[in-house]
């Protein structure tokens, strides 16, 4: 169903409740034709709701196909860089803002794809955030969800990351290996927004 047609439908079920409305508020007696005018606009209430709702949910898909068809494809989600660089808290609203959260991988493979994807868009410089912090608890890394992480790739050899204690809360992702590591939620890096997809 096109979205005009669907703005039209409920257009045409707002104007035939409205005066149904109307008209059963000013009765004064509680007969059974108010009561089957009462259902009447509860049923017309709620199909307005379940359109309504739909609408959205293909706002939504059509959203994430033009998005997708922008980033790269990984099973489950897809990622969109932006080169722009923000601190964490920014760059996390601007992913919420297009219906994203920061990138989060869940698995080595995942965390592959995404270090390819971004040091070829970004740039093979550019460290970026990932969507994970510690910021409720020292030591506790979260994803954006409140979830604890299922998968983690910090860089452990060199640096021991995470290595900031309470100055570096959020984390990035080198450009250079794909670990990752502790940094101050203020620095400013580019970032990826993930979309999950069905």
């Amino acid at each position: 169903m096109h979205f005009r047609n669907v703005r039209l439908l409920i257009i045409c079920l707002l104007c035939v409740t409205q005066p149904s409305l109307q008209e059963s508020s000013s009765k004064k007696t509680g007969g059974k034709k108010d009561g089957s005018n009462s259902a009447a606009i509860e049923e017309l209430k709620k199909q307005v709701a379940n359109i309504v709702q739909e609408l959205n949910l293909l706002k939504e898909k059509q959203a994430l196909q033009t998005v997708c068809l922008k980033g790269i494809k990984v099973p489950g989600k897809c990622f969109l860089a932006d080169a722009t660089k923000k601190n964490f808290h920014a760059a996390n609203d601007d992913c919420m803002t297009k219906g994203g959260v920061l990138s989060t991988p869940l698995s080595g493979a995942e965390n592959n794809k995404l270090h390819q994807y971004a040091g070829e868009t970004i740039g093979p410089e550019e460290h970026i955030w990932v969507g994970i912090n510690d910021m409720v608890t020292e030591g506790d890394w979260f994803d954006q969800s409140g979830s604890a992480l299922r998968f983690k790739n910090w860089e452990t050899e060199i640096t021991h990351q995470p290595d900031g204690g309470h100055s570096q809360n959020c984390a990035t992702l080198s450009p250079t290996t794909g670990r990752w590591f502790d940094e101050s939620c203020r620095a400013e890096r580019a970032f990826v927004c993930e979309f999950n997809i069905v």
